[in-house]
């Protein structure tokens, strides 16, 4: 949860920003095949939702660990 309801709300906002600027209409892959409004919107948004999965993933993974702490409160060594 700590990767993937952020990069949902992140997905979300790049998704309004993006479409708020481009009409999925003109949207053309390999020069000639035209998806619909709805499956643009629908692929743009996973697409952007895993984007923001894998920074989320790759940012807690180098994070510095925190000190590990026994039961007692006291450092671990």
């Amino acid at each position: 949860m700590w990767i993937l309801w952020p990069s949902f709300l992140m997905a979300g906002a790049a998704s309004a920003v993006v479409f708020a600027l481009v009409d999925p209409l003109d949207v053309v892959f390999l020069g000639h095949l035209q998806a619909g409004r709805l499956t643009v919107y629908t692929v743009g948004f996973f697409i952007f939702w895993i984007m923001a999965a894998l920074s989320s993933a790759l940012t807690l993974r180098i994070a510095p660990r925190g000190v590990e702490l026994d039961e007692f409160g006291d450092p671990v060594e």
